[in-house]
């Protein structure tokens, strides 16, 4: 699963989210509804107890009447999303210990 977010600084907020996945259906269902965190502040997707990120995969996995044997591909989301911020902190912490310019939007990937 890869899956691409942008992240405007400004707002702090998900403006954009893309994925691609290989693997059964049940992996590609839960990576579209991986756009759901379109919208959502960056730090949501943090790893951190309770998140709205793993609330939003408890819904899904619903949503998608997943069978416990399918249950980690909802999982897979979830780390995805969390990996991908990650990404993103470090990407804008780099640019700001080198000086460069900050722009409007970054682009970071899991």
């Amino acid at each position: 699963m890869k899956l691409q977010i942008k992240v405007d600084d400004k707002t702090g907020k998900i403006v954009d989210a893309r994925f691609k996945t290989f693997g059964c259906g049940s992996a590609i269902a839960s990576s579209s509804a991986a756009i759901l965190v379109k919208n959502s502040l960056k730090d949501e997707g943090k790893a951190n107890g309770g998140s709205s990120v793993q609330k939003k995969n408890t819904e899904i996995a619903k949503h998608l009447s997943l069978p416990p044997v399918k249950l980690h591909c909802n999982m897979l989301v979830e780390d995805a999303i969390k990996v991908a911020v990650k990404d993103c902190e470090a990407k804008r912490a780099k640019e700001t210990a080198s000086g460069e310019a900050a722009t409007e939007e970054k682009l970071a990937t899991a």
